[in-house]
C-alpha cells in the first residue's frame, strides 16, 4: 500500500539559521503529519488509560455480585482492546509515514544543494560530512520527527487522564496529579550532561571512522612504506576513545532510566499505602483503589516518551547542524537579467584569463590549488573566504571579485542551469557513478557529438575492449558492460578518460579540463590532445596542463603566477621568453627547448636562477 509520493517536487526552503531552527521548520512543514500520528497517539493513549476504569468497575461488580454491570464491564473492555489495536496500528504508520517523509526530505535537500554547488561543495565542506549527513544524521533527524508528534500525544494523555482522576476520586487522583510533573521533569538536570557526552562521543567516533577511511584509501602507500602497523596502532587508540566515550554515555543514560524506573516505584507504594488506608476506613472502595492504582501504573508508559524525546532530540540536534552548515552553502549569484545562454569569448577579469571563442586554450599554473581554483572560477561557481585558522566561512571575498564573463555576460547573471550549459568544468580527480558504459554517457547534451565520437577523441578503444572482455552478460558489447561504483574496477587513466569522453559528449559552449591527462602514458597524452581539439573545433575549450605534449598542440597558451595572467603565447614562444613558463613545463624535456645562442654575462645568470628554480621545485 503506497504512503505517499517522494520525492517532493519541492522540497521547499529550509530554515538554517540553526540546528533546532531546521528541526522546527522540518516538523512545521509536515503539520498534518504530526496532527494525525498525535491523534492516533491519543486514541491508542486514553485507550489505555480506560482500562483501569473498567477493571475497577468489574472488580466493583463481582463484590457487589452484580452480572450485569460485570457484563457491561466486560464488553467496554473489548472495546477498549480493539480501540488499542486500531490506535497503536496508526499511530505506527503515521509516525513512521513522518521518519520517512522527513528523511526523504533531508536528502531531497542535500541533493538539490549538490547539484547546485557541483565540485566547490567539497573545497567548502568535507565529502564525508556530506555522506554522514545523508546517511546516519538523515536517520537521527528522522527519529526526532517522528517521535514529536508520539511526545506531543503522551503529554496530551497525561493531562487528559491527571484531571480525569481528579475529577473520580480527588483524595488520590490530587497525589498522581501532583507527582506527574515531578516524573516528567525528574531527569531534565542531568539532560544537559547526557547531551555533551553523547556529542563527544559522536566526535570521537567521527575522528576514528575518518582515520579508518584514510587508512583504507592509502593502504598501497602504507604497505610499500611499512607503515601499516603504525596507522593500526592508531586506529587502535582512536577505536578505545570511542569505547570509553561510549561507556560513559552509557552510564549517564542508564542513570537517566534507573532515575525514570525508581520515581514511579515510590509513587506507586505511596498510592498504594495510602489508598489502602482509605480503603481499610471505608472512605473509598476497593473498586476505586484499582482503578486509581492500574491508571496510576500505565502512567509509565507515557512517560517514557519523555525520556525518548530528550534522546531523539539530544542526538538529532547536532545531526541537524552538520545539516545546516551543508544546506546554508550557497551560490553567488544575482537575479537573471538573461534569457538565453550566451556565446562568445570566456574571460576572468579577476585574473585577465581570456579564452578566446573557437579556440584551444591552454592554462599553466605554478600551483595545483590555484588551477583548480581557477578552473572553478570558469565555470561560475562561488569560493568561500578561507579563514587564517584554516576553516572555510562565507566571506566576501566572492562578493567583491568581478563574475566569469561568457561574450561580455557575467556568468553570476545566469539561471544555473543556463550556466551549467554553457560552461562545463571536469575537475582534477572526476567520479564516475555506477552503471552501464551507455548510462555513464546517457547526460544532458547538445546531441551534435555521439557518445562512439566521445570515446574515440578520448582514445578509449583499450577500455572498450576490457569492458567487453570483462562481462559475458553484455553480449561482447561494452557500452552494456556494467561499471562499479567509482569505476573501482578500471585504472586511473582509464577513469580519467571516460569522463572525459562524458564530459565531450554533454558539447558545451565553453570546456574547462582540468589535468584532463595526468594518469596516462606520454603516447597517450599526445593522441588524446589531438583528438580534443579536433572533436572541439569551433568551441571554446580551456585545459589546464603542465604537459608540453598537451601545450604544443593548443592554439594558445596562458601563463598563470600568483593569480594573474603574466605571459600569453604559443607553447614554443614562452618556451624561448618566458623563464617562468619554462621552470613550470620543462621539469624533463629539455631536449626539446631550441638550442640558445651562446649567452652573455646577464643571460647566464639567469640560466643558472632558472635551473635552481627547478631544482627547488624537484
Amino acid at each position: 500500500m503506497q504512503i505517499r509520493d517522494l520525492p517532493y517536487p519541492d522540497p521547499g526552503d529550509p530554515d538554517v539559521r540553526s540546528g533546532p531552527r531546521f528541526l522546527i521548520w522540518l516538523g512545521r512543514n509536515q503539520i498534518r503529519g504530526q496532527l494525525k500520528s498525535m491523534s492516533w497517539g491519543l486514541l491508542h493513549q486514553c485507550s489505555i488509560a480506560g482500562l483501569p476504569l473498567a477493571v475497577g468497575f468489574a472488580v466493583q461488580a463481582v463484590v457487589d455480585r452484580s452480572g450485569g454491570r460485570l457484563a457491561l464491564a466486560g464488553a467496554l473492555i473489548a472495546v477498549l482492546g480493539v480501540l488499542i489495536a486500531v490506535g497503536d496500528t496508526m499511530l505506527h504508520r503515521t509516525a513512521v509515514t513522518n521518519w520517512i517523509t522527513a528523511a526523504a526530505r533531508v536528502q531531497q535537500l542535500l541533493a538539490r544543494k549538490t547539484a547546485e554547488l557541483g565540485s566547490a561543495l567539497t573545497r567548502r565542506v568535507a565529502a564525508g560530512e556530506v555522506v554522514a549527513v545523508s546517511t546516519g544524521d538523515v536517520e537521527k533527524i528522522g527519529w526526532f520527527v517522528e517521535a514529536l508528534s508520539r511526545f506531543a500525544a503522551a503529554a496530551a494523555a497525561l493531562v487528559i487522564i491527571c484531571v480525569g482522576l481528579v475529577l473520580y476520586l480527588p483524595s488520590l487522583g490530587v497525589l498522581v496529579a501532583l507527582a506527574m510533573p515531578l516524573l516528567a521533569l525528574g531527569v531534565l538536570p542531568l539532560l544537559p550532561r547526557a547531551t555533551r557526552r553523547a556529542d563527544f562521543q559522536r566526535e570521537k567516533a567521527g575522528k576514528a571512522t575518518e582515520l579508518a577511511s584514510d587508512t583504507v584509501a592509502g593502504l598501497r602507500v602504507l604497505r610499500g612504506i611499512g607503515g601499516e602497523e603504525l596507522f593500526l596502532g592508531r586506529y587502535r587508540r582512536a577505536s578505545q576513545e570511542v569505547r570509553k566515550a561510549a561507556v560513559r554515555s552509557a552510564r549517564m543514560w542508564s542513570l537517566i532510566s534507573a532515575i525514570q524506573v525508581l520515581l514511579p516505584g515510590i509513587l506507586l507504594i505511596s498510592l498504594v499505602t495510602y489508598g489502602a488506608a482509605l480503603a481499610r476506613d471505608g472512605k473509598i472502595d476497593v473498586g476505586q483503589l484499582v482503578t486509581v492504582y492500574s491508571a496510576a501504573t500505565l502512567l509509565l508508559f507515557p512517560l517514557r516518551h519523555f525520556e525518548e524525546i530528550a534522546m531523539a532530540y539530544s542526538f538529532s540536534r547536532p545531526s541537524a547542524q552538520r545539516a545546516v552548515r551543508v544546506l546554508s552553502l550557497s551560490r553567488v549569484a544575482r537575479p537573471s537579467t538573461v534569457d538565453a545562454a550566451p556565446v562568445g569569448d570566456l574571460y576572468d577579469p579577476a585574473t585577465g584569463l581570456m579564452a578566446p571563442e573557437g579556440l584551444f586554450t591552454a592554462v599553466v599554473c605554478g600551483d595545483p590549488d590555484e588551477a583548480g581554483r581557477l578552473a572553478d572560477r570558469l565555470g561560475g561557481h562561488a569560493q568561500p573566504e578561507v579563514a587564517k585558522d584554516g576553516a572555510v566561512e562565507d566571506g566576501t571575498a566572492d562578493h567583491e571579485a568581478p563574475s566569469v564573463l561568457l561574450g561580455g555576460v557575467p556568468l553570476d547573471e545566469l539561471e544555473l542551469d543556463a550556466a551549467r550549459t554553457a560552461v562545463l568544468v571536469q575537475d582534477k580527480d572526476p567520479v564516475l557513478l555506477s552503471g552501464t558504459l551507455r548510462e555513464l554517457l546517457d547526460v544532458p547534451s547538445s546531441g551534435r557529438v555521439s557518445p562512439e565520437e566521445a570515446l574515440s577523441a578520448a582514445q578509449c578503444d583499450d577500455v572498450l575492449n576490457a569492458l567487453a572482455q570483462a562481462s559475458v552478460d553484455s553480449g561482447g558489447d561494452p557500452m552494456n558492460t556494467r561499471i562499479t561504483e567509482r569505476g573501482r574496477s578500471l585504472s586511473g587513466g582509464q577513469r580519467q578518460r571516460l569522463a572525459l569522453a562524458r564530459s565531450l559528449v554533454t558539447d558545451p559552449e565553453a570546456l574547462v579540463l582540468d589535468e584532463p591527462t595526468s594518469a596516462v602514458d606520454s603516447h597517450t597524452e599526445a593522441r588524446v590532445a589531438a583528438g580534443i581539439k579536433a572533436l572541439r573545433k569551433d568551441r571554446t575549450t580551456v585545459a589546464f596542463a603542465s604537459s608540453p605534449l598537451l601545450l604544443d598542440l593548443a592554439d594558445r597558451v596562458a601563463l598563470v603566477h600568483r593569480g594573474t595572467v603574466v605571459a600569453v603565447g604559443t607553447h614554443r614562444e614562452l618556451l624561448r621568453g618566458e623563464p617562468r613558463y619554462r621552470a613550470v613545463v620543462t621539469r624533463e624535456t629539455g631536449d626539446e627547448i631550441p638550442a640558445p645562442a651562446p649567452p652573455g654575462k646577464d643571460e647566464a645568470i639567469q640560466a643558472i636562477d632558472t635551473i635552481e628554480e627547478i631544482e627547488e621545485r624537484a
